[in-house]
């Protein structure tokens, strides 16, 4: 992809950078210096010092403290308070490469259908493409004429753009589905609404995973918790049964489902299932990892 931005560059006021982020002042100190734009960062109720530490080593970002963790829809509040027309979203381990936002923005600009920018992540010291993102640039979806790149029905949240307009119009990540997983939710809508998502390969993220983070199968319990909570959403109810099935047969699962159902009536309350040809795209992404 070409483009005239280049490091250094002058980063467009139209967008900022919004961090989520709980009990991670250490890495957050090392970087939120990154980031080319200004920076919105939402506090998911820390008890390390987060807030007070950002605030006097880094007076220009704007930070939001929470009295509760209310896990991705912190990212919903800081687009809300960042007020810009584009938002990249970043993690307390992740940051934009120099430049990036700028080419990543005039993107945006170019492809107004486009949503959702998910851009190349590396991952780690040693540059390593972060497998899903190979998964990604092979979509099935194939490349439409008014998106950037392969179109998408999920993205990774601390590599992402968002185009404002599109993310608060349905909702942005909801208070139901929480973390992680938060993606598959919002991918849906946004599809349902007739908006975009493309991997751009162009634009780079770096991705240095933080040292504290939850065990793997901690991580897989809360992933089920949220594929049931947005099955329940947005699948037909057939569709709802079978993941329920799925779930009960082994230990992360189930208990992914356990913690799933004490956000079933708010799930239920937001219910409206997704239309046909979304549906349809579903089943070319099922087929082709079958």
């Amino acid at each position: 992809m070409s483009s005239s931005a280049r490091p250094g560059d002058p980063i467009p006021g139209d967008v900022a950078v919004v961090v989520m982020s709980q009990n991670r002042r250490e890495d957050l100190l090392a970087t939120l210096p990154r980031h080319e734009a200004p920076v919105v960062l939402v506090d998911n109720a820390s008890t390390d010092g987060t807030v007070e530490a950002v605030r006097a080593a880094l007076p220009e970002v704007t930070v939001v403290p929470l009295e509760s963790n209310v896990g991705s829809y912190a990212r919903t509040l800081g687009v809300e308070r960042a007020g810009t027309e584009f938002v990249a979203f970043a993690d307390d381990d992740s940051w934009w490469a120099p430049g990036d936002l700028a080419r990543a923005v005039e993107v945006m600009r170019a492809h107004p259908r486009l949503a959702v920018l998910n851009a190349r992540i590396l991952v780690g010291p040693e540059e390593r493409l972060d497998s899903f993102c190979t998964e990604l640039a092979r979509s099935p979806l194939g490349t439409p004429e008014d998106l950037p790149g392969p179109a998408l029905l999920g993205f990774i949240a601390c590599g992402a753009m968002v185009r404002t307009e599109a993310f608060l119009a349905v909702g942005g990540f909801d208070p139901v589905v929480r973390f992680p997983g938060e993606e598959e939710r919002l991918s849906l809508d946004l599809a349902a609404a007739g908006w975009g998502i493309a991997y751009v390969d162009g634009v780079t993220v770096h991705h240095h995973p933080s040292t504290r983070r939850h065990a793997p199968e901690q991580r897989r319990t809360a992933i089920w918790r949220s594929r049931l909570l947005t099955a329940v959403m947005r699948r037909p109810w057939p569709e709802v049964g079978r993941l329920v099935l799925t779930a009960v047969r082994t230990g992360p699962e189930r208990r992914g489902l356990l913690r799933a159902l004490r956000e079933l009536p708010a799930a239920l309350r937001r219910r409206e299932p997704i239309p046909e040809s979304v549906r349809a795209d579903l089943r070319v992404l099922a087929e082709a990892a079958a």
